[in-house]
């Protein structure tokens, strides 16, 4: 029997992982990849997998329970002409009749683990590609702080140099030259240290996102359309760590209730078919009902174990909404900083590009040092470097921002990439398929094929 379109959509969805890596050279074509290649990922669908058969499991307690056996038993002294060994095949089968909901809270209980489930997969997702995020920046700020100590040692160098001949035709002393031998020297230890975090940033890169980076483009600031107060209430109500909390609270409810009720009365029907070594049949049909009378406390303890566990759960989630207002406050103001910052930098360059050329030119007149230019272009050196960390850090909290507020998803960042249907296994094995079945033998395939 063929796969489903259920089946068919899982298996496309999982053998993700293994398509041929996409160009990231943009942060689209990064984020993809990220997606597409995460490891993290995978296992969290793969947890979600595992908290849907929890809920097979559940229903399969309202099922029938169908065994098989045969016994084989030697009897001596044995009556004259009987066989030494006697044998009997038995099938006995048991239903729950009535449990006082017990097995329908249980079943309740664990959707509301696998919703919970499904939103810790949400929040991962975004975790991946915030990595991915600030991988790609960190990849770009290195790389441009590379380039700008660099030119910081070959200016350095030309300093050096018109220090030296300044020096052999008396206009200088020794001190100037030395001055910018130090400087020289300086500016080399922190062009290889520059060198290394941008090694680091690539292996980290390579990490989150697949492959190691090639020429990143310019990134712009994701939009934020909404201000903090909107944003705030926004996360509150939709950040998946506060609707996983919810899901919580709800199945330590339900599982109060599952407690409660294992303290009643049940109703079961059970019954056999036996055949004997004689071929001789017998036939029981019966109705139990029962419930406990006395078990040393364990029900009870259940009982406000679980009460214990509502109230953990509650205050879990209350936690989890300060957090997330806190998350996107300092989000914000993240945000307004480093935007801040790239202005204020873009007129501290301006104002230190003129006052380096300037010293430089007084310098050549002899009404400037050589440390009175070194100090001038360090200024302009330093003014650069605030502007490549702000463009970065801006670029890096927009996103922050996204994430915060629940928004930092495939979906909504519509990228090009197959969307993981959580629903699409839970539909497969919500109604507790055997083995054997037909549905059952297609998820074993599923399985071998997402393994594979």
């Amino acid at each position: 029997m063929g796969l489903t379109t259920n089946m068919k959509a899982l298996v496309a969805v999982c053998a993700l992982s293994f398509a041929p890596a996409a160009s990231a050279d943009t942060l689209a074509g990064a984020l993809t990849q990220a997606y597409d290649h995460s490891g993290l990922i995978d296992q969290n669908r793969a947890l979600l997998r595992a908290a849907d058969e929890d809920v097979a499991q559940a229903v399969s307690a309202t099922l029938p329970v169908i065994n098989w056996s045969i016994r084989a038993t030697a009897n001596e002294p044995r009556a004259p002409g009987a066989d030494l060994i006697s044998a009997t095949a038995r099938i006995s089968g048991e239903l729950t009749l009535f449990d006082n909901g017990q097995n329908q809270f249980a079943i309740d209980a664990q959707k509301e683990l696998v919703l919970g489930t499904r939103q810790s997969l949400r929040d991962v997702e975004q975790q991946v590609l915030l990595r991915a995020v600030e991988a790609y920046m960190n990849v770009r700020r290195n790389f441009e702080f590379v380039a700008l100590r660099r030119n910081n040692v070959r200016l350095i160098t030309e300093e050096l140099r018109a220090a030296q001949d300044r020096f052999d035709v008396g206009e200088v002393t020794r001190t100037d030259v030395s001055l910018a031998e130090a400087r020289l020297a300086s500016a080399k230890s922190l062009l290889a240290a520059a060198e290394g975090n941008l090694a680091r940033s690539r292996e980290e890169y390579r990490n989150a996102v697949g492959s190691f980076p090639g020429q990143l483009t310019p990134v712009s600031p994701a939009p934020v359309s909404r201000g903090i107060s909107d944003a705030k209430a926004y996360a509150v109500r939709n950040h998946p760590n506060i609707l996983e909390a919810q899901h919580a609270v709800k199945a330590a409810e339900l599982n109060i209730l599952r407690a409660e009720a294992a303290m009643k009365p049940s109703v079961t029907l059970d019954g056999f078919i036996a055949v004997d070594d004689e071929f001789e049949e017998s036939v029981q049909l019966g109705v139990n009902v029962g419930g406990p009378i006395y078990q040393g406390g364990r029900l009870s303890s259940q009982v406000r174990q679980f009460m214990a566990r509502r109230d953990a759960s509650r205050a879990a989630l209350h936690i989890t909404r300060h957090n997330l207002e806190q998350e996107v406050g300092n989000a914000f103001a993240t945000l307004e900083v480093a935007r801040a910052s790239r202005a204020a930098s873009e007129e501290e360059i301006r104002a230190a590009t003129v006052a380096f050329r300037g010293v430089r030119e007084e310098a050549t007149l002899g009404a400037r040092t050589t440390l009175d230019v070194l100090e001038a272009e360090q200024d302009l050196f330093d003014a650069r470097a605030n502007q490549i960390s702000a463009q970065a850090d801006e670029v890096i909290a927009s996103y922050a921002l996204l994430s915060a507020t629940g928004l930092l998803t495939a979906e909504h960042l519509n990228l090009p990439v197959q969307q993981y249907d959580p629903t699409a296994y839970y539909n497969l094995v919500k109604t507790a398929p055997t083995a054997r079945s037909a549905q059952g033998q297609a998820l074993d395939r599923v399985l071998q094929a997402i393994g594979d």
